[in-house]
């Protein structure tokens, strides 16, 4: 008998060793078990995935934002323009406006109908008025307090003029409105100041 193989049988052996490479999946006992280096290259895939889509929902949120505020600098400087006109309207009281005649009152609605044509532009481009009313509470991220006014039977902290209204572009603040805010008599301190830390 002889120790040689037929070229048949060969080719089966080779079959055998090609179906079954170094570093691939195996079954032992019945089980499925997985090379180290192949579960390390599935866990660097699936860190590279999640990378590539984090950096794709940034790249997107960044564009966003670039539209949403691109106008902040060019709204900001034209917010003079609605303050000039509503400076305009308020000047003229009710004895001016009667003394005026029709002359002055078609001014006035002409200077009226330009500024609501200016606020709906704003609103457009997703610009807000913050305009609070006499008694609101002193909102430190969109108001600024310009001055206390005490003896105003109001609670200390709340609104009691607007000596400016702010605006806000995207829900961002684009300029905090000015106030004027009331100082109880029995009041420990503005809005803006800080609660003094007491030492026993």
């Amino acid at each position: 008998m002889s120790d040689e193989h037929t070229p048949h049988e060969e080719e089966e052996t080779l079959e055998t060793e090609a179906q079954e490479p170094d570093g691939a999946v195996s079954e032992e006992a019945g089980e499925l078990t997985v090379d180290p280096l192949v579960e390390e290259m599935r866990d660097r895939l699936m860190r590279a995935l999640a990378d590539a889509e984090n950096t794709r929902r940034r790249a997107e949120r960044d564009k966003e934002d670039a539209l949403k505020y691109a106008i902040t600098r060019f709204a900001r400087d034209i917010l003079s323009v609605s303050d000039n006109m509503r400076r305009a309207l308020d000047s003229v009281d009710d004895a001016a406006k009667a003394e005026g005649g029709e002359a002055l009152a078609a001014l006035l609605s002409g200077v009226s109908m330009t500024e609501r044509e200016l606020m709906n532009v704003f609103s457009k481009h997703g610009i807000k008025q913050v305009n609070p009313k006499a008694g609101d509470r002193f909102d430190p991220n969109v108001h600024q307090a310009i001055a206390e006014v005490p003896g105003t039977g109001q609670p200390n902290g709340a609104v009691v003029q607007v000596t400016q209204t702010g605006f806000t572009i995207g829900g961002r603040l684009l300029r905090p409105a000015m106030v004027l805010v009331a100082r109880d008599a029995g009041g420990k301190g503005g809005p803006q100041e800080p609660t003094p830390d007491t030492e026993a």
